[in-house]
């Protein structure tokens, strides 16, 4: 299966992967590929758990771009 995933880096520098269409399937590592990995084995781990459960193995996300802006910055 293929899982469109976020990677963000951490104010310690730790790197953060998350699937959004599993709930609650996030993971990390000290580099990006660390974190990679480390997301593939929770996805099928959550995906497992999901399936013993009788839960849906996905849910339904969607990337979308707004605009907001902030009052007090300069920008």
């Amino acid at each position: 299966m293929q899982f469109f995933v976020t990677i963000d880096r951490d104010e310690d520098g730790m790197w953060i992967v998350e699937c959004p269409s599993i709930p609650g399937c996030v993971s990390q590592g000290e580099t990006r590929d660390e974190a990679l990995e480390n997301l593939k084995e929770a996805i099928s781990l959550c995906l497992e758990v999901r399936e013993e459960k009788g839960l849906p193995l996905t849910i339904e996300t969607a990337q979308l771009e707004v605009s907001a802006g902030c009052q007090n910055c300069r920008t």
